[in-house]
């Protein structure tokens, strides 16, 4: 059985340290997890007036997670909070009322920073905000990475800190027993 995830990373840096640590876990999982990428940056900013005629943009976004089992988010910190394009994905995607993308699908929400907190404040409000359109969350472990100039993970995903696998590793572990869970119920 296939399970596709949906990767939601809220960096759009070229050389984003929330992107690597994605495809760092992508590489840590096992081949029935398919992970699928949805691009959040050049989506329109979400309007209200816009429910009844969502742009093109918005629609493909929402069928992508739709089609998806489960999702990943990936969150840097940015003012002590989710950034806006991120915020701005799970409004379309949950929107209008009655059409929530997200609900049921199992989740989970890690981060990177280069700040000794790893981006645990936006994690925690970006939990509000997922608690509220019905995704379930899985709790632990807590995945705060901080990044610095020579890793823990490279510019390809590669993990360069035996000890950063092995706790990533325990993630995968967890979050792949959660999505099974989550699915058979």
């Amino acid at each position: 059985m296939s399970i596709k995830v949906a990767v939601l990373v809220g960096s759009l840096r070229k050389d984003s340290f929330n992107r690597r640590l994605a495809h760092a876990v992508e590489k840590l999982a096992p081949d029935e997890l398919a992970f699928e990428h949805v691009a959040i940056g050049d989506l329109p900013l979400y309007d209200q007036d816009l429910d009844g005629n969502y742009p093109v943009p918005w629609t493909a976004m929402k069928q992508q997670i739709q089609a998806a089992d489960a999702l990943l988010f990936v969150t840097p910190e940015y003012n002590r909070s989710v950034p806006g394009v991120l915020k701005n994905a799970i409004d379309i995607a949950s929107r209008p009322y009655g059409t929530n993308a997200f609900a049921g699908k199992p989740g989970a929400v890690i981060g990177a920073s280069i700040g000794s907190t790893g981006s645990a404040l936006a994690q925690q409000h970006l939990r509000n905000v997922l608690a509220y359109l019905d995704v379930p969350l899985l709790g632990q472990p807590e995945v705060f990475v901080q990044f610095k100039d020579d890793g823990p993970v490279d510019a390809d995903g590669n993990i360069t800190v035996d000890s950063t696998r092995k706790f990533l590793q325990g993630f995968v572990d967890r979050y792949v027993a959660w999505v099974h869970a989550i699915l058979q119920r």
